[in-house]
């Protein structure tokens, strides 16, 4: 093959293989009646070796030791290599996930550092759910409404969100180690609470959804677990007292 081919083939310019040649890295096999360049099988699998290492970071005279070493041969050089490209794409893939956590959170809109997400959710952070939340709801307004209004909120209104539903879940707790029962008016009024609070966070929940939203925490085992964490036998109370006030307002 003549050096245009060969630069074609391998992706690189001309220019590059006339460098080569001048510093001895990789001169062709051959030579035209008229002097031109021809490339051999062996040259252009030098070759590849040479833009394998170039790849890999390697200089140009590290690549040229490598490759005149006596002692190496060809498989030697291809093990040194898979191994070097194992490694690298081991790296690309930790950072590649880093980077898609950082745009799922940013999609969120949790511009929160991982010490601030750590201190306000502990180990549930909402961006973990969002492929699943969006595969269920992402075509409903009530999915664009959340999506707009959390991508402006700041650690201050976490802190806020958070501590608004920490306090209704703790009166709900409170209502049930009491005896209140969960279709009581006491127990409704924290439910309208509930769906208040989520409407002036997230979306417009209606009577509808917020009954959905109390069948989920009982069919959700993540959910059932937040709340039976906060009391035994929360999480059927809360979701009675949802649907409850739902039937009641309906």
């Amino acid at each position: 093959m003549n050096v245009g081919e060969v630069a074609a083939l391998a992706g690189v310019t001309v220019r590059t293989l006339h460098h080569y040649d001048r510093i001895g890295l990789l001169s062709p096999s051959g030579r035209t009646s008229a002097g031109y360049r021809q490339y051999s099988p062996g040259d252009l699998d030098r070759l590849h070796q040479v833009l394998v290492y170039r790849e890999l970071g390697f200089p140009l005279e590290q690549v040229a030791s490598l490759l005149d070493d006596p002692s190496a041969d060809p498989v030697e050089h291809l093990r040194r290599q898979h191994r070097l490209l194992q490694d690298r794409l081991e790296r690309t893939s930790a950072m590649v996930a880093a980077v898609e956590k950082e745009m799922e959170a940013h999609d969120m809109g949790i511009s929160l550092t991982p010490e601030e997400r750590f201190e306000l959710f502990g180990d549930w952070l909402p961006e973990e759910y969002e492929a699943e939340a969006e595969q269920k709801w992402g075509e409903t307004e009530a999915w664009a409404q959340s999506q707009r209004r959390t991508r402006a909120y700041s650690k201050d209104d976490w802190v806020r969100i958070k501590a608004e539903g920490e306090d209704v879940e703790a009166r709900f707790a409170a209502a049930l180690a009491a005896g209140v029962p969960a279709d009581s008016e006491q127990a409704m009024d924290l439910a309208e609470e509930h769906r208040q609070q989520i409407s002036r966070n997230f979306y417009d929940c209606t009577y509808e959804v917020h009954a959905g939203l109390g069948r989920m925490y009982l069919e959700d085992e993540r959910f059932t677990a937040h709340y039976e964490r906060i009391a035994p036998g929360l999480a059927q109370y809360v979701s009675t007292a949802v649907q409850a006030n739902a039937a009641r307002r309906g």
